[in-house]
């Protein structure tokens, strides 16, 4: 039986995790939306309405994700479901561009805040109701994929550059950097997370689901979203791309049609066994997509790599690798 849910969905002020947010507020559910800067977050509270909270969270600022994890724990109200959603990329960036801290942006916004907010908001999640974790990622995680195979692989190597701290371009250390690149690594970042996460509450005694998922290629009509870099720095290649991708070949998804799996990944009563999921949205072919439990890359899967990464990626944060479950009350 459907019941209300209160979800924290970062990325909600565009593209499919707004579509999304849209949804869950018709449902009835109660969102936290955490936004990047106050002229946001007052734009979405004023088109959305009472249902939705949006506080401040700059996720390319540590500073920002601890201020607002801290206020979100002293209110103390439990999340049910966590969606970690919201996605950076800088196709086509000659040079990288920097968070506050200093790390490469996109794996700052995509990755290390999204682990620095599962763990800092861990305690909370666990007292929830019938509590799941949401993750987005990408099917160009996977080198074998179709989007996988454009461009360098994702691969992170033995995470020499996050190890090597703030002012590293790549993940992976001694490598030329590549916009295209650093997305799909984060992606692949995103997907690890998920597997240690679920290995670490398994380890605990408190499993939860762990649904990570690819929404396939979402490429809206209206300019603006995830794909507002992009358009900004090309927007006549931006443009003929999402004409032969979307108008002719028929490959992309919609977001509203996004938005409702995510949202029904988010909500949607769930049967089977508890822990990590990896669903993606598969091209069958023009027009035809559809969304089915998958296996993510075989990299995806190296659980020796899982742990060096989030053991690393806490250090980054000033977070040991069990804050977070050593608090939580399960």
């Amino acid at each position: 039986m459907p019941s209300t849910r209160r979800i924290l969905l970062t990325g909600g002020s565009s593209g499919i995790g707004l579509e999304a947010a849209v949804q869950l507020l018709a449902a009835g559910h109660r969102l936290t939306l955490p936004c990047r800067d106050a002229t946001t977050a007052a734009a979405l509270q004023q088109r959305l309405g009472a249902g939705a909270h949006t506080p401040v969270c700059d996720l390319a600022d540590l500073d920002s994700v601890e201020c607002c994890a801290a206020a979100l724990l002293a209110n103390a109200e439990p999340i049910d479901t966590l969606v970690l959603n919201a996605g950076l990329q800088d196709s086509g960036a000659p040079a990288p561009r920097w968070s506050v801290q200093g790390f490469e942006r996109t794996v700052a916004v995509n990755h290390l805040a999204h682990q620095a907010l599962l763990q800092r908001l861990l305690p909370l999640l666990l007292r929830g109701r019938a509590p799941r974790l949401v993750v987005t990622a990408s099917e160009v995680h996977d080198p074998a994929a179709p989007g996988g195979r454009v461009g360098r692989p994702a691969g992170l190597g033995d995470l020499a550059g996050l190890a090597a701290g703030p002012g590293a371009p790549m993940l992976a250390g001694a490598e030329r950097f590549d916009a295209d690149k650093a997305y799909k690594d984060s992606k692949l970042c995103n997907l690890l997370m998920a597997r240690e996460i679920d290995r670490r509450l398994h380890r605990r005694g408190t499993p939860l689901p762990v649904l990570a998922w690819s929404p396939g290629l979402v490429i809206p009509r209206a300019p603006g979203g995830f794909f507002r870099e992009n358009q900004r720095r090309n927007p006549l290649a931006q443009g003929l791309f999402a004409l032969l991708a979307r108008d002719v070949l028929r490959l992309t998804e919609t977001p509203q049609r996004a938005g409702a799996l995510l949202a029904g990944l988010a909500a949607d009563p769930l049967t089977g066994d508890v822990g990590f999921q990896y669903w993606s949205n598969r091209v069958l072919g023009p027009g035809r997509l559809r969304f089915e439990l998958c296996q993510p890359s075989p990299e995806a899967r190296d659980e020796v790599l899982a742990e060096r990464l989030w053991t690393l990626s806490a250090a980054a944060l000033g977070l040991s690798p069990q804050a977070g479950l050593e608090r939580a009350t399960g």
